[in-house]
């Protein structure tokens, strides 16, 4: 059992910044692939970057050059740090976890946390 906590969203200007974090209570996390999701009103929830447990990294390529995931094992958890934010970026962001490698599909997540609210306005 894994519990996924996100924080960090808010409501920023176009071209700004956001660091989220997500932490994971225990010792579980280190050994799953981690990712971030998001899902805007009316729209699929979508890819956004994964890093493994061996610091493989995937991003969308929406968000490519402008976001960047990382982790710290030793203190169980991801981050997502969102930079030159665009409209588009406005969602609910997510944190998700799973094992056996990567995946970029959000329905083989098994951990889910309970999302933060991205809004970047114009």
């Amino acid at each position: 059992q894994v519990q996924l906590v996100e924080s960090g969203g808010g409501l920023v200007q176009a071209g700004g910044s956001l660091r989220l974090s997500c932490a994971a209570t225990g010792r579980t996390f280190n050994i799953y692939t981690t990712a971030w999701f998001r899902q805007a009103p009316g729209k699929e929830r979508e890819f956004v970057a994964a890093v493994t447990r061996y610091g493989t990294t995937g991003y969308s390529g929406s968000v490519k050059g402008r976001f960047t995931i990382s982790r710290d094992n030793a203190k169980n958890t991801v981050y997502l740090q969102m930079n030159t934010l665009k409209p588009e970026d406005t969602a609910v962001y997510y944190c998700a976890a799973k094992p056996n490698g990567y995946d970029n599909s959000w329905r083989q997540y098994d951990f889910w946390g309970q999302g933060t609210q991205v809004t970047v306005s114009s």
